[in-house]
């Protein structure tokens, strides 16, 4: 009865029907509106790329701009050969108003090259070295003007102080000089009108400004760490794949030991982790400085002061055993559970080595991917990229019309230029007013909401590719007789030919849904500085809710794809015939699939695992390479974390191979069970592995 009561609320069982042997041939497409709607979105996001083409320019990115917006540094310009952008009074843009104003309220022109010595215009006026200080002022500067007259006209800077080039841009060259910062090797400085002043004040103004440039120095010395160490990184990746590839190729052949031997080997390293943690701490008791704790230290940007830290080796001890006793624990409560896993893993083994080209298809998917990732990158690019020069009126005075949009060419003669006889009209950033302008932001969403889409149908192709090729191998009675001679190549051409529909539908469903989620991201940030708990609280519930939206959905999806590999139905039935199919065997799905995806797990701890250890042993000179040595770094964190990331997405690409594998049979078995008792008119197609697992036979066919 309550069997009954399941079917009926979750659909009936599959019947027995002598014509299916597996995958279905004779198909027809489905989705037909989703997959013309595809099209338009296609032609409409190819009519994007080329508006953001035309109108954008790529440049306002890479090279900086002056005051009459104009790039340093570009070929073809008049500025070609002045690449770096000096400031006037770098001072005024450590004001919190150039954050909502986008440009700093000072004079900026190209030169061909920063200060290197310290001069004000009133010390190099009328000697030899104002030949040199010229280059600082304004093109086509005329010394007939008095001091008073050029400063306040903006066309010379009234000091210019030693500087250093960073991301074309010349900043000054501070450093410390037994505990006094300095900029070069002087500490007073003469205002416009000839007054010795303290530098500290301009030092002071100079470390606010070059705060708000720490993240970017990091980030150009994790660039340099990445030109000298990027063979090795190469290096490390190619060891990943290798080690993936054979721990897939002894699975087939020995899965039972392979994954007891692999759960060993993680706990192992986790083991040697703890152990290197805790010899560690116990190196540096008694080193001075080494028990400040992590709060007191603060956020520093040299991370390599952490490790010198007690405190820090102690919590990565504290998160490894914590991480040890939980994966011991789960194998003691899930020992049995995991024999029935490995039966799994065995069959998807056996799928795998008849269908050994599925391994190649990961680097399909990756290919297709970076071409959406490449399309939508570029066109983001040339889209913010689009805007035109916009100027304002700048003014160190109070004056009616600061911040107004003004003309260069236009302004000195124009009435309100009167009103404000010491303002100048100056670049400010680059935006515009037209329609097109207006409509950038809804082009920005359109791009990512394509990309998306065009992602997700990827990933769905993939899915349905593999799923066809694999239930090819369950649904053949005589493995592998009776399989076609080219599943992989035949379920990507039924995928494309039958159902771009299908899985332009299924990707639109998760592409609205992770654009919602964006959005969400994006009003979350603007919404921080309210004071509002109950909106703090909405969004919190709503970024939840389409979290767990999203993750029900990719899994619906997965699911349903199979069954359109296998059955060729439209979307919203494959969904609905895959949930029901799930929803009468759920105990089976919690235990097998989630057992399966914790081994899987394990496999790709122990991959990265084994290369980040790999890697940091060689990037901390701890071991050498035959003659060869790891290059010396700023941070050696950075390829290391490199290595490790970079493993973990070659290993998660050779296991989605067998994760969609053991899914796609997962789903077969069930299904065989539904419509197959055993008996000679019904056989069990599945193999004899499982069969005795399940205490299942297949009766002999009477001989006539």
């Amino acid at each position: 009865m309550e069997d009954d009561r399941k079917d009926a609320v979750y659909g009936t069982p599959q019947k027995y029907d002598p014509t299916f042997k597996g995958p279905i041939y004779n198909r027809g497409c489905t989705d037909v509106i989703c997959c013309v709607l595809l099209f338009l979105a296609i032609v409409g996001y190819v009519a994007v790329g080329i508006i953001a083409w035309t109108h954008g320019d790529p440049r306002k990115v890479i090279y900086p701009t002056d005051s009459r917006g104009e790039f340093c540094g570009q070929k073809g310009t008049k500025n070609a050969d002045k690449p770096f952008l000096f400031y006037f009074n770098i001072v005024k843009c450590a004001n919190p108003l150039v954050l909502l104003e986008f440009h700093c309220p000072t004079p900026q022109i190209c030169v061909k090259q920063c200060p290197d010595r310290y001069l004000t215009l009133l010390s190099a006026r009328n000697t030899r070295d104002f030949d040199y200080y010229k280059q600082f002022c304004v093109p086509g500067f005329q010394n007939n003007k008095g001091v008073a007259e050029i400063l306040r006209d903006g066309e010379c800077p009234a000091v210019i102080i030693p500087s250093k080039p960073l991301a074309q841009r010349c900043f000054p060259a501070i450093h410390a000089n037994k505990g006094v910062l300095m900029v070069g090797n002087e500490t007073t400085y003469e205002d416009g009108h000839g007054a010795r002043k303290n530098i500290t004040d301009l030092v002071e103004g100079a470390k606010k400004a070059n705060k708000v440039l720490e993240a970017r120095q990091l980030a150009m010395q994790i660039f340099e760490d990445y030109t000298v160490s990027w063979y090795w990184i190469i290096i490390g990746l190619v060891i990943a794949m290798v080690l993936s590839l054979l721990f897939i190729v002894l699975l087939r052949f020995l899965a039972g030991i392979m994954v007891w031997v692999m759960i060993v080997m993680v706990i192992l390293v986790l083991g040697y982790g703890i152990f290197h943690c805790y010899m560690e701490y116990s190196r540096l008791r008694g080193e001075a400085g080494s028990d400040v704790s992590l709060v007191d230290l603060g956020f520093q940007t040299d991370l390599r002061v952490y490790l010198h830290l007690r405190q820090t080796w102690m919590a990565f001890m504290i998160i490894l055993s914590i991480l040890e006793v939980v994966i011991i624990l789960l194998l003691i409560f899930l020992r049995k559970r995991i024999l029935i896993a490995i039966a799994l893993i065995k069959e998807a083994s056996r799928a795998v080595g008849h269908v050994m080209c599925s391994l190649l298809y990961p680097l399909v998917t990756f290919f297709l991917l970076c071409l959406c990732i490449a399309y939508w990158a570029s066109t983001s690019v040339f889209l913010s990229t689009s805007n035109t020069a916009v100027y304002k009126v700048v003014d160190d005075t109070a004056c009616p019309l600061l911040r107004k949009t003004c003309n260069p060419e236009t302004f000195p003669l124009r009435n309100e230029s009167l009103q404000c006889p010491t303002a100048r009209c100056q670049f400010a950033f680059y935006g515009g007013e037209s329609t097109y302008h207006r409509a950038l932001l809804g082009l920005q969403i359109f791009n990512a909401f394509m990309f998306f889409w065009l992602a997700n149908f990827v990933l769905a192709l993939g899915q349905v590719t593999l799923a066809g090729a694999f239930a090819s191998y369950y649904w053949a009675m005589r493995k592998p007789d009776d399989m076609p001679a080219f599943p992989l190549f035949s379920a990507f051409g039924r995928a494309l030919r039958y159902h771009t529909g299908s899985l332009a539908f299924g990707s639109l469903i998760l592409a609205i849904v992770q654009i919602i989620r964006v959005m969400l991201e994006y009003l979350d940030q603007r919404l921080k500085a309210a004071q509002n708990k109950f909106a703090k609280f909405l969004m919190v519930c709503l970024k939840c809710c389409f979290w767990c939206l999203e993750k029900f959905i990719k899994f619906l999806n997965r699911n349903a794809y199979i069954m359109i590999a296998i059955y060729g139905t439209n979307f919203c039935t494959s969904a609905r015939n895959a949930f029901f199919l799930l929803m009468r065997n759920i105990i089976r799905v919690a235990v097998l699939d989630k057992v399966t995806d914790f081994l899987f797990l394990l496999g790709k701890l122990l991959i990265v695992g084994s290369v980040g250890i790999l890697a940091f042993f060689f990037f901390t000179h701890r071991i050498r390479i035959v003659q060869d040595t790891a290059p010396p770094l700023n941070y050696y964190w950075v390829p290391i974390l490199t290595v490790i990331i970079g493993s973990y997405l070659i290993a998660h690409g050779f296991f989605s191979v067998y994760g969609m594998c053991v899914d796609t049979l997962f789903l077969c078995f069930l299904e065989d069970l539904e419509r197959n008792d055993g008996s000679a008119e019904r056989p069990y197609f599945m193999s004899s592995t499982l069969k005795k697992l399940l205490n299942k036979t297949n009766k002999k066919v009477a001989e006539s």
